[in-house]
């Protein structure tokens, strides 16, 4: 990327850091026997839940993914409510031996058919999980060795973590915003952040994920502001008690969205209104901006805030 930018920030594109990961899965892809088998059940009407569901399918057939859409509810008639039928599709495509893979396109709230788990996990970072123990019932009480690096210790695979969430820790990474010298699990340590709107499919699970990597984060709703940092650590507790506490405490803020956006380095906003746009004066000057909304949360003049380099 060029630097000679007039004294403004840059603007990056997601792709520069988006094409690392497809050559790393098609190199993957590339050694298996057969292409994996996606699942993506769309129940509703609504056109950018469409659009989502058919740049997927683009994007797994570029990548050698096979994606089936599996349409319910409303998707499938008119006459049926958002929603319905959602459960009994992915049990199954749960029972389906052919289906490596399932994707909601829309978000639905504590679906019966999914593991508690992967609910549990979303909160709370469990970052490793044994694959045996997604079969029991209860809750395991064994707790995955501790490790340095981002890979799981063995016996373990990665949990599974929200998508776009994880795709903007990524992002934060290629920017580095993460300190790769820290221990894993600290990396954002020292970093101040602000994350606008506090949804359960963007804000909320990623203000979780950045505290837990060491950030203190404001997450900014309509009508209130939260901080979130990661909870210290008990040594009298015993690890397979701490394993059951969330990785990072919430509280009631007092500062208003101009305090937490002069002291940010980094500002995430996801709010899908095209009227909305967050004042550039209001910004740190050096600071990080990550637009996740279909619409430009920033007003024109944010690249005279932002980080050239």
């Amino acid at each position: 990327m060029s630097t000679d930018n007039g004294g403004k920030g840059l603007l990056l594109k997601a792709d520069p850091i988006a094409n690392t990961f497809r050559d790393e899965i098609k190199a993957d892809l590339a050694k298996k026997p057969k292409p994996p088998k996606l699942v993506g059940i769309l129940s509703t009407s609504a056109a950018p839940s469409r659009f989502y569901a058919d740049f997927t399918k683009k994007q797994c057939d570029e990548l050698g993914v096979e994606f089936e859409l599996r349409k319910t509810g409303s998707a499938a008639d008119s006459a049926l409510a958002d929603g319905d039928g959602v459960e009994e599709a992915i049990i199954e495509a749960n029972e389906d031996d052919s289906v490596d893979g399932i994707m909601i396109v829309s978000p639905f709230k504590d679906v019966e058919g999914l593991h508690f788990k992967f609910h549990y996990n979303l909160y709370h970072n469990v970052r490793y999980l044994k694959p045996q123990t997604l079969l029991s019932p209860a809750t395991t009480k064994e707790v995955a060795p501790a490790t340095l690096a981002d890979q799981p210790p063995p016996g373990t695979v990665k949990s599974i973590l929200p998508c776009t969430p994880l795709a903007v820790v990524k992002a934060l990474e290629y920017t580095r915003v993460y300190n790769t010298l820290l221990p894993y699990g600290d990396r954002a340590y020292g970093k101040t952040i602000t994350v606008i709107n506090r949804s359960e499919v963007v804000g909320r699970p990623l203000a979780a994920l950045l505290a837990n990597d060491g950030a203190r984060v404001f997450s900014v709703d309509i009508d209130t502001i939260q901080e979130y940092t990661k909870r210290p650590r008990q040594n009298a507790e015993a690890p397979s008690a701490q394993r059951y506490h969330t990785r990072h405490l919430v509280q009631p803020s007092t500062l208003s969205l101009q305090d937490c956006l002069s002291q940010s380095d980094v500002v995430v906003s996801a709010v899908p209104s095209a009227d909305y746009k967050i004042k550039t004066e209001w910004l740190k000057d050096g600071c990080i901006c990550l637009n996740v909304a279909a619409d430009k949360n920033f007003e024109k003049d944010v690249r005279e805030k932002v980080r050239d380099n």
